[in-house]
């Protein structure tokens, strides 16, 4: 009779434990994976690097995020694809790579649509920045923040440039974003796609003259040492998307999943500060460089020559959508 008593025991004990694993598990550690093209001083590298400390002590170190930066997992086009194959946890990515699954979000980075970070931040916070979330969410992709990727300026190796007719003739490095092709094609130059960790080289080399980008990229890459010449065009804004794979996410009990977004809305205006802070501060540092010039510009005759851009994505099937910011433009 014991010996009945103690196997039944040990059966009750069995179960329970194969009960219990399951749960474990479901509540265990994780490492997860976000990848950017950027350095961990930009502000988008500040950014993430605060999105994986908040999510590790909101998570009592549960999960952790490990942060690849510098294009150490592929340019933002390949991150993109592992995210939603779901082969990738978390991205920080620029609005170029957003063009495949939701081509409307290009509209964001339209020749002088915002005339500051302010206004940016306030349009992508409301309806038109909801509007635009959900629309990428139905790409099998979940959206965390709007942070930023500035305003954007101009380098060159070949002279100041100080109207559109500068441009003339000159190769200029874009990213991946058919706006920003489109913009410096209306004004005279000529744009090469090339990926952000091949620009370094692209200008020291001279396969291109020039690139545009904000001040932190152009700092945290070094351009300075491979350009003379900076304008202040201010000729556009560009967001940075952070997104989760929805395999990853699905993978979160309700609890972490909400504790995902918790962080990414606490880090996001750290990162947008990180953004608005480096404008003054790379300035300053630019202004003590002894063989680089920069320029302030009149940026009305960039902001005519470029109204053909308007027009043209005005006739995409989002345009509509289009017109509504063109609307909003000071």
């Amino acid at each position: 009779m014991d010996r009945t008593r103690r196997q039944l025991a040990t059966g009750l004990v069995a179960a329970s434990v194969s009960s219990v694993i399951p749960a474990a598990f479901a509540q265990g550690s994780s490492r997860l994976t976000l990848a950017h093209n950027l350095t961990p001083s930009s502000p988008k590298g500040i950014g993430a690097d605060t999105f994986a400390q908040l999510l590790k002590k909101k998570t009592n170190g549960r999960i952790t995020v490990h942060v690849a930066h510098s294009e150490q997992l592929g340019p933002e086009n390949t991150n993109m694809s592992a995210l939603r194959t779901g082969t990738l946890d978390f991205g920080a990515l620029g609005q170029g790579a957003l063009l495949s699954v939701a081509p409307e979000v290009a509209a964001i980075g339209l020749p002088f649509l915002f005339s500051s970070l302010q206004a940016a931040w306030s349009t992508l916070d409301g309806p038109v920045g909801q509007e635009l979330a959900k629309r990428v969410e139905a790409k099998n992709l979940v959206f965390l923040a709007w942070w930023c990727n500035g305003i954007r300026q101009t380098t060159n190796s070949k002279h100041p440039i100080l109207k559109p007719d500068d441009l003339k003739g000159l190769r200029i490095r874009t990213p991946l974003d058919p706006v920003t092709v489109d913009m410096f094609t209306a004004m005279g130059a000529t744009p090469q796609q090339i990926n952000w960790g091949e620009t370094y080289l692209a200008l020291q080399t001279g396969v291109v003259d020039g690139q545009e980008n904000p001040l932190a990229n152009i700092e945290a890459a070094k351009l300075y040492e491979v350009q003379k010449y900076l304008s202040f065009t201010n000729h556009k804004y560009e967001p940075t998307v952070l997104l989760m794979s929805t395999a990853t996410y699905n993978r979160l009990s309700k609890t972490d999943r909400d504790l995902v977004r918790e962080a990414a809305h606490e880090a996001t205006p750290v990162q947008r500060k990180a953004m608005a802070d480096s404008d003054s501060s790379v300035k300053a540092a630019f202004m003590k460089l002894p063989n680089f010039k920069m320029d302030t510009v009149d940026i009305a005759p960039f902001k005519k020559t470029t109204e053909v851009v308007w027009d043209e994505w005005q006739k995409k099937p989002f345009g509509d959508f289009v017109k509504k910011l063109r609307a909003t433009r000071a």
